[in-house]
């Protein structure tokens, strides 16, 4: 081969590489983000079942209980209010009455959560909670 077919095969090989690599970051990226839902919009079925996501609202007063690290609570958005069960140590700053956002995952009918956050001092609360609240309130 010539010296411009080798290049030609070189520059086709940095493109087919750069291709594949593009496409395997978009895969690894989509299969990785959590979405978030608001209890509305999980009573709706607009939730993925099969996949975690995000779930987040106001813990409604009067649902928390909790056995040994095994908890259970109502996160609601003044419209609908959905069960959460979390299995752990719940944050400091957890309590009746203020924002949060859980990941976890639907099984049958439940919100099964990994992960708790909740928000940071009084007069914080994370965007997306806000944002569900006030379109529940619409």
């Amino acid at each position: 081969m010539t010296k411009r077919q080798n290049r030609m095969v070189l520059v086709a090989l940095l493109i087919a590489g750069a291709i594949l690599a593009v496409t395997l970051l978009f895969q690894a990226l989509g299969n990785n983000s959590n979405y978030f839902y608001s209890p509305t919009e999980v009573a709706q079925g607009k939730a993925p079942i099969d996949r975690s996501f995000r779930l987040g609202g106001m813990v409604a007063v009067g649902s928390f209980k909790r056995e040994d690290l095994k908890s259970t609570f109502d996160v609601t958005d003044y419209k609908n209010k959905f069960s959460i069960e979390y299995t752990g140590i719940l944050p400091d700053l957890f309590r009746e009455g203020q924002g949060i956002i859980t990941t976890g995952s639907l099984v049958n009918g439940r919100f099964i959560a990994t992960e708790v956050l909740a928000k940071h001092d009084e007069n914080y609360m994370p965007p997306e909670v806000a944002d569900a609240l006030k379109q529940a309130q619409e």
